[in-house]
């Protein structure tokens, strides 16, 4: 499919960065991620703001989704330009060129028993 699908504006209203984890492996610590669809042809420049309960917001955090491609982006990982803190509720508002999907989704991992929660984001537009 080279025909783009989905929206140019989303909302995550729920965001969250789990403080610890059990797992010492990438794929055991908890994280919460964006995952973005880019079923066009064309590249997606993907603008992404986070919204604080007591802080003005940070962003936006700026990241290229290559055409018919699909991306997972860890909110943990954000740097640039500065770092997401762990254990402060957040939302986000993804904005971009073309149309994309997007889907939330977390792992907390802080118990034995993890639990995963994963979800569509709000399309805006």
């Amino acid at each position: 499919m080279s025909q783009p699908i989905g929206r140019r504006i989303w909302a995550i209203a729920e965001g969250y960065i789990p403080p610890s984890s059990t797992g010492s492996t990438r794929e055991l610590t908890s994280h919460e991620t964006v995952c973005i669809l880019n079923a066009g042809s064309e590249e997606a420049r993907v603008e992404i703001t986070i919204y604080f309960a007591d802080r003005p917001p940070a962003g936006p955090y700026v990241f290229i989704i290559e055409g018919q491609r699909a991306r997972h982006l860890r909110f943990n990982d954000f740097t640039s330009p500065e770092p997401l803190p762990s254990g402060t509720d957040f939302a986000s508002v993804i904005k971009a060129n073309v149309p994309i999907v997007v889907q939330h989704t977390r792992l907390d991992s802080r118990q034995a028993a993890l639990a995963l929660l994963s979800t569509m984001a709000f399309p805006v537009e």
